[in-house]
């Protein structure tokens, strides 16, 4: 059999195994692709041939490492008479090697070309097909290695900035090689300093198909997970159990530069001799300060979780002190909370941050009252004549309906009646 020298086979292999941190098996593989384009370049080029795309698949190229070249090889139907020269082989020429051989029958066959008529261009093609395909082989690896990680923590080094994302440098739990990932703005934290080598906690948000371009891992500083990650790697009751995360409101970057990143996590237990809350908080707040400190000082309000929607919606104010909470309309979740005038600005908090992440935490509407000014009769009147003038509206909705489809049957009667008619006549 011919074949088509290929000097330092072995090391080169092995080098590219190496440098590209991929298996040698991958590195062949992208090899033998890479020449078969080659071999097809080289063909288009002899023949000026203009072959569809499945033309060649009955193609494929050997390595020999030993003696350092390559063949190629094509599987070829045995027929009477060769119609389709690249696809099939008399049956002739066969039985001059193997007497027995049938029409129908598949056979490999060396059409591996001459070195010189091989030609330039093709080891050119061969070249950059096989920079796509060892690209590829990568991205596939990341791929498989990082998609059962999404939604996970993973810890990140700073490597550069491109326009407004930071590119990080990112290791899996198995210790493999560093993979590039991207923070963009939105995922990022106001409060973090993305030096040179500044390493942090990141968490995966997803991971790209491996035909995209530029980092495949989407990681992000500013989901809720990474706070639920963060306090169950600190807290042994929240990892044993004993102690469950229920909900998590985050705003990481908030509206306005003058407020600062905050969450609101409520907590919960079974166990009547646990302190959820105290837990997550530890002795002396040791246990949360983990946690801001990793998060760069966000405020972090914990609070104790409960089924009963006011006593939920009292805890999620904190740290403001609740007087009273009205469920005013249970079925559409809006609820007044009366305070007294000094925890006003509390509950609402800065420019409304409290009040908007206690509402997001609990699935409420909430509206904050000073409870001296509140009038209950009156709010009461509001809200009955509010239920009526929505009741209005859905009994002219449901009219509506009602006679559209009244007219809808009687169209339908119309055309039955007339192709009745038509069948009489």
């Amino acid at each position: 059999m011919s074949m088509v020298p290929l000097p330092g086979l072995k090391e080169m292999v092995e080098g590219i195994s190496k440098e590209r941190n991929l298996p040698q098996h991958a590195v062949q593989a992208a090899l033998r692709e890479a020449l078969l384009k080659g071999y097809e370049r080289y063909r288009r080029t002899q023949k000026l041939d203009h072959f569809s795309e499945e033309y060649f698949d009955n193609f494929d190229v050997e390595l020999d490492a030993e003696q350092e070249g390559f063949r190629v090889l094509a599987n070829k139907t045995i027929v009477e008479e060769v119609v389709y020269p690249d696809h099939e082989i008399a049956l002739s020429e066969v039985q001059e090697v193997a007497t027995e051989a049938q029409p129908g029958s598949i056979v490999l066959v060396d059409v591996t070309p001459n070195q010189k008529e091989f030609g330039r261009m093709a080891a050119i093609q061969t070249k950059q097909v096989l920079a796509q395909k060892l690209r590829d082989q990568q991205r596939k690896m990341i791929q498989e290695e990082f998609k059962d990680l999404e939604e996970t923590v993973l810890q990140a080094r700073v490597l550069r900035f491109e326009r407004q994302s930071v590119i990080l440098a990112v290791t899996s739990s198995f210790g493999q090689p560093e993979v590039d990932a991207e923070l963009p703005k939105r995922e990022q934290l106001p409060n973090d300093n993305y030096r040179a080598n500044a390493t942090f906690k990141v968490y995966l948000k997803k991971v790209g198909e491996g035909s995209t371009r530029g980092p495949q891992l989407l990681v992000s500083r500013a989901d809720a997970g990474l706070v639920v990650y963060l306090f169950a790697n600190e807290v042994p009751e929240i990892e044993d159990g004993v102690v469950r995360i229920v909900a998590v409101a985050r705003e990481a970057n908030p509206p306005s530069r003058h407020v600062g990143p905050r969450t609101k996590i409520a907590v919960d237990t079974l166990d009547r001799d646990v302190d959820p809350v105290g837990a997550c908080i530890g002795a002396r707040g040791s246990r949360i300060q983990v946690v801001v400190n990793e998060l760069r000082g966000e405020k972090i309000d914990v609070i104790r979780w409960s089924p009963d929607p006011a006593t939920y919606i009292a805890n999620a104010l904190s740290p403001a002190r609740v007087d009273e909470v009205r469920l005013v309309a249970p079925e559409g979740r809006r609820a007044h909370i009366l305070v007294a005038e000094d925890q006003l600005s509390l509950a609402i908090g800065k420019e409304g941050q409290n009040v908007r992440l206690a509402a997001r935490l609990t699935g409420w509407k909430i509206d904050i009252k000073d409870i001296a000014k509140y009038d209950r009769d009156a709010e009461d009147s509001k809200l009955a004549a509010e239920e009526t003038r929505l009741d209005e509206l859905a009994a002219q909705e449901e009219a509506e309906f009602d006679g559209d489809m009244k007219g809808l049957e009687s169209e339908q009667e119309e055309v039955a009646t007339m192709d009745e008619n038509e069948v009489n006549v």
